[in-house]
């Protein structure tokens, strides 16, 4: 069947399909004939190339016109579109970018030193494709690109099997996981969704965070999808963001807690000489918002216009909190979105039946929407799953109106301002430096991000080391959301009687009175 853009691009040419408005006169309109048209040039560009359905594009860059470009022009021709977290290290990024076995990178000017950097030590990159700027030596650039064809690269075979996107999610041993999603046009549960919250076409969708996200990218592909109108913000600013909205009418987005908290704690001066009545369909996702930043939100968009979605890379969306809910039910995360199962198993699997609090298990989904694959890490996807159920380790529990309440985070996972960060990871790191004998990283309260990253440490004996060195030696090895914050120094960890630190007596005294953090 035709391909989606290609469709709009048809019917409706001359409507705005992406806008990129950095300010200072910085405008980038693309309407739908024109997004298609660069579609195609980069989707043949990459068939030049030798690109072949089913392999791995990675596509690395702050928000831009050129990231919505890419992720079309993959589609088109079946490869798979893998992105890659611009913020990490170059060591990070050369793990995700060996990993994916990808063969071309399509990469912002911004960003092309670092891959400059690993040249040498790139396992199966043939080619990186850089946009936005002139090119390094060795690579290719925006001119290579715009001398391909503007028409429709041929339809691809990709058969049923064919992988629409890998997303890498980092696992609770720190390592980075690639989950993949084959492509399923049209899937009746995600358009279910689409109509439940009451997306229309008229929708202008503003990027609240960074489209290498599952979530912000899901929904903005979900947009697309509905032949709406995208804001595309490069990098997060909140009254940039409110200007945003101001100048566009902005009708629907999707927000982690920490940027929505900056909007809505600006001065009222500021807030006042922007318009947000215009607010249909904010989505509350990425980590908990708590209930006084949706008191906060709702204080100055309209009322209507709060949803929450639960979910996470793997499951895509499980669980909706409606409008009428937000204030009537705090704390609860919604119940099922439409097409998903959820079942609570306690340890032994057994279904849990009982409600409330004093009925915690774990949260399993049946959803069309669930990964298929952790790439290359079969053991890790096994053992996420029980028959057609899936988990990523989250413990919940029902009230007596089916509402679900996340009781607890994924095993030790820490979320700062939304994203997702894994302390194994960070462990391993600290364990490095030479002065230090071992390191428990867990995550603490913190007002502006939600969760901060913290370290107890355990000196070698005799060393001499300081909580700003932790810090320092942490942000050269590790991307900067990742290094701990705040370091605390002890004689031992405490343990279990196998030996397994004890990780909610290292966090207790820091959550005690904060509620929403258990163990």
């Amino acid at each position: 069947m035709p391909d989606l853009l290609t469709i709009y691009a048809q019917s409706q040419p001359g409507k705005q399909a992406v806008v990129d408005d950095r300010g200072s006169g910085n405008l980038v309109r693309w309407t739908y004939a024109e997004l298609e048209a660069q579609a195609n040039r980069l989707a043949n560009a990459l068939a030049s190339l030798e690109v072949m359905p089913g392999e791995k594009v990675i596509w690395c860059g702050p928000n831009s016109v050129h990231v919505v470009a890419i992720i079309s022009a993959t589609r088109k021709i079946g490869a798979v579109a893998v992105p890659l977290n611009y913020r990490l290290t170059p060591p990070e990024a050369l793990h995700v970018i060996n990993h994916s076995d990808a063969s071309i990178a399509y990469v912002d000017a911004e960003h092309a030193p670092m891959f400059a950097t690993l040249r040498d030590r790139l396992d199966k990159l043939r080619h990186v494709i850089v946009f936005g700027g002139p090119p390094p030596a060795g690579m290719l650039g925006d001119e290579f690109v715009a001398k391909a064809p503007a028409d429709p690269p041929p339809e691809a075979d990709t058969g049923d099997s064919a992988a629409g996107t890998m997303i890498y999610t980092s696992g609770t041993t720190g390592k980075p996981k690639g989950a993949v999603r084959r492509g399923r046009p049209g899937d009746s549960s995600v358009a279910a969704l689409l109509a439940l919250i009451g997306y229309v076409p008229d929708d202008i969708y503003l990027t609240s965070g960074p489209l290498y996200h599952s979530g912000p990218g899901g929904f903005m592909a979900g947009a697309l999808a509905l032949g709406q109108t995208i804001v595309v913000q490069r990098k997060f600013d909140p009254e940039d963001w409110l200007r945003l909205v101001h100048t566009y009418r902005v009708t629907s987005t999707f927000a982690a807690p920490a940027p929505i908290r900056m909007v809505c704690s600006l001065p009222a001066g500021v807030k006042a000489r922007y318009d947000r009545s215009s607010m249909k369909r904010m989505i509350a996702n990425a980590a908990p918002w708590s209930f006084a930043l949706k008191r906060q939100y709702l204080a100055d968009f309209p009322g209507d216009s709060l949803w929450e979605v639960y979910g996470s890379t793997e499951l895509g969306v499980n669980c909706v909190l409606e409008p009428p809910d937000q204030l009537r039910k705090p704390g609860s995360c919604g119940k099922p979105a439409p097409g998903v199962e959820i079942r609570l198993l306690d340890d032994a699997g057994g279904e849990v039946t009982g409600t409330g609090p004093g009925h915690p298990g774990e949260l399993y989904v049946r959803a069309t929407v669930v990964f298929d694959e952790y790439y290359k890490q079969k053991e890790s996807y096994d053992s996420a799953r029980r028959g057609d159920f899936h988990t990523v380790g989250d413990i919940a529990y029902r009230d007596d109106e089916g509402y679900i309440y996340i009781c607890d985070r994924k095993t030790d996972m820490i979320i700062s301002g939304g994203v997702n960060v894994y302390p194994a990871e960070i462990e391993a790191v600290l364990e490095q430096h030479p002065a230090i004998y071992e390191a428990a990283v867990f995550g603490i309260p913190s007002p502006e991000w939600g969760e901060a990253v913290h370290a107890s440490i355990v000196r070698l004996p005799g060393a001499s080391l300081s909580a700003q060195d932790v810090m320092s030696f942490s942000r050269d090895h590790l991307a900067g959301y990742k290094a701990p914050r705040s370091v605390t120094f002890t004689d031992e960890l405490p343990r279990t009687g196998s030996g397994k630190v004890l990780k909610r007596v290292l966090r207790a005294p820091y959550w005690a009175g904060h509620g929403g953090r258990l163990g």
